[in-house]
């Protein structure tokens, strides 16, 4: 069983940076391909930005690739999601996922934090 912890979340101006960091616990971290996805109010959960094991492979939205960077730090059992260039529509509550598949999907994952708020003012 893993356990999910996501932090960073806040309100920033549109333009504005934030770094999301999600930590493992209760599991082999570097067992699982690590997941961030987003849901907005009204709106389905949507796949945000994923990244393989090793950290090597990442994998992005086109709504987000070239502003967000997603990383791992397997030694600290921690994701990492930096988000740069915020827009208003980048609002919604961000979820850190876990998979032992590759998957972008959300049916895919097996475990799932509890979210964190990012609200971007334009």
């Amino acid at each position: 069983q893993v356990q999910l912890v996501e932090s960073g979340g806040g309100l920033v101006q549109a333009g504005g940076s934030l770094r999301l960091s999600c930590a493992a616990s209760g599991g082999s971290f570097s067992n699982y391909h690590m997941g961030w996805f987003r849901q907005a109010p009204g709106k389905e959960r949507e796949f945000v930005a994923v990244i393989n094991w090793i950290g090597d492979s990442p994998y992005y939205a086109d709504s987000v690739k070239g502003r967000f960077t997603i990383s791992r730090d397997n030694a600290k059992n921690t994701v990492y999601l930096q988000m740069n260039i915020l827009k208003p529509e980048d609002t919604a509550v961000y979820y850190c996922a876990a998979s032992r598949l590759y998957r972008a999907r959300p049916e895919s994952m097996d475990y799932w934090g509890e979210g964190t708020l990012v609200t971007v003012s334009s």
